[in-house]
């Protein structure tokens, strides 16, 4: 609004003039969601996209499949369990918390913690105690 209004000329003219731009901004919401790509990109534009110092672009989705599932599971499993008789602000402070917590955990994470607890629990070789060449004689030598 450049000028203000005056007499109901000028209103008139206002009146058309937003009927004008109203016009203009269907057509181009429009084009935005004139085909199913176009949708989607529309709606990935939701989750904003933040420039590591790397320079790495990350968003919601650059994240892998473990970590999506993360990112929901793991406030909700805290909730259930450890934190189940606690207050609102309690349970929200927990899912803020939590989401921030599932940035770092990735497939590649959860496969060296599965590798460290699978290599305690193994069993450990016994070393051989047969006699070796270089030591003496031969086990099921005819020398016995």
């Amino acid at each position: 609004m450049d000028s203000p209004i005056r007499n109901i000329s000028d209103l008139r003219g206002e009146i058309y003039r937003l009927k004008e731009v109203q016009q203009q901004q269907s057509v181009a919401i429009g084009q935005r969601f004139r085909n199913f790509s176009a949708t989607i990109s529309t709606l990935g534009t939701l989750f904003p996209r933040s420039i590591t110092p790397e320079g790495k672009s990350t968003s919601f989705f650059d994240q892998d499949l473990v970590g999506l599932i993360s990112r929901f599971v793991l406030p909700f499993a805290l909730n259930k369990t450890i934190f189940r008789n606690s207050g609102f602000l309690v349970k929200t402070l927990v899912g803020l918390v939590s989401q921030k917590a599932s940035h770092f955990i990735s497939e590649d994470t959860v496969l060296g913690l599965w590798d460290k607890v699978k290599t305690l629990f193994e069993k450990k070789q016994k070393k051989s105690t047969d006699i070796s060449d270089e030591k003496g004689i031969p086990p099921m030598s005819e020398s016995y």
